[in-house]
Formats: C-alpha cells, structure tokens, sequence
C-alpha cells in the first residue's frame, strides 16, 4: 500500500501534480474496490494530500502574489462548488457499470489535458471581462463535476483553465488551484458523506493512512527528482499509462 501511495505521488510529483488520476485505477484494479468507493477513498486521499501540498506550495510562490488574484478564485469557486456538488450527486446515483464508463472517459479527458498541459505553449484568449467572468463559471462547474466523479484534486485542468482565461503565470497557477481544490473538494466530500457507500472510508482507515503516507513521500521525491526525466519522454509514458487504464476501467465487470 505505502510502495503503490509512493510510486503514485513520485509520479505526480515529477509533473507537479498529486498523482491521483494514477492512484484510482490502482484502487480498482490492483486493490479490488468498486468504482463508486475507489472514488471515495481517492477523494480523501487527494484531500489529504493538498493539504499538505499547500502550505509548501506557499513557500515556493508567495501569499502576498497569490492573494492578489482572488477574484480568479471566486470566480472559477463560484462554478466549481456547484459542479462538484452535482458530480458527486451524480455519482452515486449512477451505476457501477455507468460509472466504469464515465471513469474509463475521463481518464482520456486527463491524458489529453496532462499532454496539452505539458508540451505545448499555453496563450490566453484575452477575454474581455463580460464574457471572462460566465467562462470562469462554466468552466469551474465542469472542473468540478470531473473531480468529484474522479476523486481527484482537478489541478490538471485548473492549471491550464486559469491560464487560458485569466492570463496568471504558471506557477502561481499551480497556487491558485489548490485553493480552488480544496473548497472543492470539501463539497464533494460533504456530499458522499451523505451516502451508505462513504462507511468505505471507515471501514478502510488504516489502508487510506498507509497510502496517504506513500502517496506524500513519494511526492516529495517526485519533487527531487523534477527534471531528471525529461518532459518529452515523461509525459508520453504518463498519458498512455492514463490511456490503458481507460480501456481496463472500460471494460470493467
């Protein structure tokens, strides 16, 4: 459990993210859980991991820089909570065969926003105000809604989202979507809750713990290692790793 929690926060540590897009196809296929509770279990993991990263990632960029784009974090929250409400609503009333499929989707959503991310130069669209407001909304809410059906922080898409609209350096980017995250998380993690199936997370307290611990320290040493692996080479592999588990979660009984 810590050696799987490892490998997936070094692989997420290396492209500066938390990894859990990797770690819930190992909840289901390596570790047996269904859908629905693997996606539980990786929302808490997640939750715990961004909030270790935070205080961190503050270290790295200023509070003082982040603090002066707030109105981009109300702005993509005022979408974002609603969404992530709606996705975890969404995923417990699906079915596990539906939810397989959804799951096997978005994986491919996060591959193709992992390579978009990475390899190429990101511009802006230089929105006017009166439209890069209801754009900060919208896409708050689809963020939302892929990470809490996902269990997943949605920095992949945050990243990106705030710099094409808003026009923020990368690095402060980073900042701002982990405290778009957290709120968000808390949402949808308030709303499986709710759900018989959160008794998963009771009943699995010691497995989460182990994997958390994993998942920070390899992390930590994804973060040593950020460069070792060019990005070129890096990335290709993640997106066909995402890619393959896709297509297992796909065809998943």
């Amino acid at each position: 459990m810590f050696i799987a929690g490892a490998a997936v926060g070094a692989l997420g540590g290396m492209i500066g993210l938390g990894g859990a897009e990797f770690r819930l196809p190992l909840l289901i296929g390596l570790f047996g859980f269904a859908a629905l509770s693997a996606v539980i279990l990786n929302k808490a993991m997640s939750l715990v991991v961004v909030l270790v990263a935070l205080p961190a990632r503050m270290a790295a960029v200023p509070a003082a820089e982040v603090a002066g784009h707030w109105p981009i974090a109300i702005n993509l929250l005022a979408g974002s909570l609603l969404g992530a409400w709606a996705g975890a609503t969404w995923a417990v009333r699906m079915r596990s065969s539906t939810l397989y499929k959804v799951l096997a989707a978005l994986m491919v959503l996060m591959a193709a926003a992992l390579v978009t991310t990475h390899s190429a130069t990101l511009g802006t669209l230089a929105l006017p105000l009166w439209a890069q407001v209801p754009c900060g909304v919208v896409a708050g809410f689809g963020i939302g809604v892929v990470a809490a059906i996902m269990g997943v922080a949605g920095g992949e898409l945050l990243i990106p989202t705030i710099v094409l609209l808003f026009a923020v350096d990368i690095k402060a980017a980073g900042s701002l979507s982990l405290l778009v995250s957290l709120p968000t998380m808390l949402v949808a993690f308030a709303r499986y809750s709710r759900d018989g199936s959160f008794a998963v997370l009771g009943a699995n307290l010691r497995f989460t713990s182990v994997m958390v611990g994993g998942s920070i320290a390899g992390a930590v040493l994804g973060g040593l290692l950020l460069g070792v692996i060019p990005d070129p080479v890096l990335i290709p592999v993640l997106a066909v790793v995402l890619l393959v588990s896709a297509v297992k979660l796909a065809r998943h009984n």
